[in-house]
């Protein structure tokens, strides 16, 4: 029981914290285009709203550096706290935030205000959710325990854009810009309630009691984890970049790429990416469970190259008709993405040691989101320039993933090198791995 709460209290939060980001994902083509930051050019209202979107990118290493101070100096628990906090607020009060019409220059501004702090918080968030469950995880379980929270993406996805769905269904056009799109935000309150009340719940993970009662904890984790562990910083981003931009289109742009230049209509597009994420709800943890018995590298070596072969063949297909789109959104997002994806929270995660690895963990990955954050302005671009161009736009994704492929060749296996100290049910160390000793990673 202890462990399916500390599993519940790493995804509900991570639910809550995936739900506000992608809905503010979701409003930036739908929504804040017009509402925010009028134009008579409708791209170029696009392009400045994704502008913010990526913003909230750009402030997550920010949030990476705060929280993983934190969670490294004084523990998983009380950083997670404050991430919750910090993120369903900001989307609470997005929704009551009035439009360019009413109080000019001041709305957007008021926006990106909040999308920084969306962003800080998630840069908190994300590392903190994985370590929580894996650092509770017995020994040969990591897998699957760190794809848990990994479900966060697309439950809290497929409950934005559900609730997006319906709320455009149950009023009209005017309604829904007027008033209706403020329901989804205001409703993160609630959300944000539950979820605090279930982490205060919860100890603090194992692992990192072991090390504040030895005395082992980093000064400052940043300065220690870039003087030990600078090159797996560097390998983490590389490998994120590739599946990120793709992830970013498939959970984001493509709204805007679908209804713009292809001329699908709103709820279509929104029908697609919810049946590709639920689609990830059942590809997640399978794939997290199966990767504790072949490793993480095999899967994640698979999925980039499946990502590989189907980029240019998913931008040709998705324009032929509505049976193809939702094929090809499911298959490229829900089973070969949310592959890669389950693996990721626990195989980025062993590439560092405890007293830095909220930090280390965080930091890489959110200056890869940094950097594919905006990836939609470049889109947008290129989208203006050569429209719907499967070679430009398929070209663009597989420059990224061949990156990640050759990064994740050369990486180690690390469901048998790692850097946890595992614990067996009577609480003794096992040791960092049974093969290998830590200076391989380091």
């Amino acid at each position: 029981m202890k462990k399916t709460k500390v599993l519940l209290a790493s995804l509900v939060g991570s639910i809550i914290e995936w739900y506000d980001f992608y809905l503010y994902g979701t409003a930036t083509g739908l929504v804040f285009s017009s509402l925010f930051f009028p134009n008579h050019d409708p791209a170029v209202s696009i392009l400045i709203a994704f502008a913010t979107f990526g913003a909230g990118y750009a402030a997550r290493p920010i949030g990476s550096i705060i929280f993983g101070h934190m969670g490294d100096r004084i523990g998983r628990k009380a950083s997670l706290m404050l991430t919750l906090i910090g993120m369903g607020g900001s989307s609470f009060l997005i929704g009551l935030l009035p439009t360019y019409a009413q109080i000019g220059l001041v709305a957007p501004a008021l926006l990106v205000l909040l999308r920084l702090i969306q962003g800080i918080a998630l840069g908190g968030e994300w590392g903190g959710a994985v370590l929580l469950a894996t650092e509770s995880a017995n020994k040969g379980i990591r897998g699957f325990f760190g794809s848990v929270p990994q479900l966060g993406v697309p439950l809290g996805l497929v409950l934005g854009t559900f609730s997006f769905t319906l709320i455009s269904s149950l009023t009209t056009e005017a309604q829904f810009m007027a008033w209706g799109w403020r329901i989804p935000f205001l409703f993160s309150i609630v959300l944000i309630v539950v979820a605090v009340w279930i982490r205060s719940g919860i100890e603090e993970t194992p692992e990192f009691q072991r090390k504040k009662e030895q005395g082992d904890l980093a000064k400052i984790p940043v300065v220690h984890v870039f003087k030990h562990n600078s090159k797996d910083i560097f390998r983490l981003i590389g490998l994120k970049l590739g599946d990120g931009f793709f992830n970013v289109f498939l959970m984001s742009f493509i709204l805007v790429y679908s209804t713009t230049y292809l001329d699908y209509s709103r709820d279509t597009a929104l029908l697609a990416l919810t049946l590709s994420c639920a689609t990830m709800i059942i590809t997640i943890p399978l794939i997290g469970y199966l990767s504790d018995f072949i490793g993480r590298k095999i899967i994640y070596t698979s999925g980039l190259v499946a990502m590989i072969a189907l980029a240019i063949p998913y931008f040709m297909a998705i324009p032929i008709s509505n049976t193809l789109f939702f094929t090809m959104q499911i298959l490229l997002l829900g089973v070969v993405w949310g592959s890669i994806f389950a693996t990721q929270g626990t195989l980025f995660s062993e590439l560092f040691p405890a007293n830095v690895r909220y930090t280390g963990l965080s930091l890489g990955y959110q200056i890869a989101a940094a950097i594919v954050g905006f990836g939609p302005m470049i889109w947008t671009a290129m989208g203006t320039n050569v429209g719907a161009s499967p070679f430009a736009f398929g070209g663009f994704m597989i420059a990224g993933l061949v990156l990640s492929l050759i990064l994740i060749l050369f990486a180690p296996d690390t469901r048998v090198i790692t850097q946890y100290e595992d614990s067996e049910e009577d609480g003794s160390v096992v040791g960092q791995s049974e093969t290998q000793p830590e200076k391989v990673l380091s």
